[in-house]
This record gives structure tokens, C-alpha cells and sequence, in this order.
């Protein structure tokens, strides 16, 4: 016999009566070795379930009491209380993408969107046995788009860098002017050991590699130059930090 073909104990967390039933029965018909050992509609129930019986799993819902952070407060407390329970998350916020990554933090193996194919047996079992980041359909098809669309970012500005001849200072110049800087603020950096008169003819061959003729007619300042290089992503907007500490 396999380890998830023993009977394990679950406790089930849902504030939905409705919702709460219908786990009930996806466990009974789907998943008969789970053996229910109580269901909590609030934090406090749960509690006082689990100081009577500690379970294998926990199933838990996010939303508990129109409140989004408790579920994730109870799974971290029970990452750090009960190492050995395993905690699936099977939730609607369907949209919280925030809240997904907080729950995964703080200890959850797993996170099932109510919605699609819901809970099934392979994704209980593979908890169980231990697997972390459990996954149905739905959210799967949300972390695939995302990285597709990381990975053509990371391709792009890759290819920006080298067709622009980008080199480390001229990104970390490019980033502390979109940080608002001045020419002798960022002379000041311990990591650009340039003076601000070397700075200024820096900004200026950076124009001429970004810029083409006719686009410098008239000129172009720090804010132009800067616009242009987050639009040909030498800057990411997502990860402007300052080098100092």
C-alpha cells in the first residue's frame, strides 16, 4: 500500500455552509481514505479543533469572515507550530494575486482555485506525499502567463543591453535618474566613480546611442532619456532600487 493510499485526517476550513458541504462531498466520493476529523467555519473553531486531534491536512480557505489575512495568519502559524501538518489552500479570491504569494510564504504546500476542475484526489494526494506547490488548472494557467511573460521581458531588455552596448554604469546611471537623482548625488555613489562633468558626458553619449538624429532635434533631457529607457526595458520599472545602502 502507497503512503497516499493510507488514511490520513483532514480538517476543513470553510466559512461558506454551502461551499463547506460540497468539499464534504468531494472528499467522501472522490477521496474516501480522507477521514474528516472536523470542519471550522472560523478561526477560533479551528483552534479548538486542532488542540483535540492534529490532522495530516488542513484544507483552508482564504476568506474567512470576509477577512483575507486570516487564512493566511492561521497557515503561518501552523508552519510554525505544526511543522507536520500540510496545508492546501482551496479558495475563491480568484483575482488575489498578492495573497496567493503571501499563503505560499507563510507554509502552504498548495493553493486550488475554486473554480475549473476544484479539488481532485491527485491533488490531495501529491500534499500528502509531501509535494509542494500543488496547483490546479486555473491558477497554473495564471503562473505559465506569467512567466512567459517575465521571460520575454528578461529576452528583450537582454537584447537592448547588448544592441545599445550597455554597460553596468550606464544602467546604474539610468536608474538612480529615474530614482530622481542628480547628476551630483549619483557622483556621490561609492559604486560610480565618475565626477559629475563625466556624468553629464555620459547622459550625452547615452542620448546619442537612444535617440536617433532627428528624434535630438531640440534637444533631450534626463526625463526623456530616462522615458526611453524604460521603454526600451535597459530599466526595469518593477525593480528601481537605489545602490545605496
Amino acid at each position: 500500500m502507497s503512503t497516499t493510499d493510507k488514511d490520513f485526517k483532514v480538517i476543513i476550513v470553510e466559512d461558506v455552509q454551502l461551499e463547506l458541504k460540497g468539499t464534504q462531498q468531494i472528499f467522501k466520493h472522490e477521496i474516501p481514505n480522507a477521514i474528516v476529523i472536523g470542519t471550522a467555519m472560523n478561526e477560533a473553531d479551528f483552534w479548538e479543533l486542532m488542540a483535540k486531534d492534529i490532522p495530516d491536512l488542513v484544507l483552508l480557505d482564504l476568506g474567512l469572515g470576509g477577512s483575507t489575512t486570516v487564512g493566511v495568519d492561521i497557515c503561518r502559524k501552523l508552519s510554525k507550530d505544526y511543522p507536520s501538518v500540510r496545508v492546501l489552500i482551496f479558495t475563491g479570491e480568484v483575482l488575489n494575486e498578492k495573497l496567493w504569494v503571501d499563503v505560499l510564504g507563510a507554509g502552504a504546500a498548495g493553493i486550488i482555485l475554486k473554480t475549473g476542475e476544484l479539488l481532485t484526489k491527485p491533488d490531495v494526494e501529491a500534499v500528502i506525499s509531501g509535494k509542494q506547490l500543488v496547483f490546479n488548472t486555473p491558477i497554473l494557467t495564471r503562473i505559465v502567463d506569467r512567466f512567459k511573460q517575465a521571460v520575454v521581458s528578461d529576452y528583450k531588455r537582454q537584447e537592448a543591453v547588448i544592441g545599445y552596448d550597455i554597460d553596468e554604469y550606464d544602467e546604474r546611471f539610468l536608474r538612480h535618474l529615474a530614482l530622481g537623482y542628480t547628476k551630483d548625488m549619483i557622483a556621490n555613489l561609492k559604486a560610480m566613480p565618475f565626477g559629475v562633468k563625466s556624468l553629464e558626458k555620459r547622459q550625452t553619449d547615452l542620448i546619442t546611442r537612444l535617440f536617433s538624429a532627428e528624434e535630438r532635434v531640440g534637444g533631450v533631457n534626463a526625463t526623456r532619456l530616462v522615458v526611453r529607457a524604460l521603454e526600451l526595458r535597459i530599466l526595469d520599472i518593477d525593480n528601481l532600487e537605489s545602490d545605496e545602502e
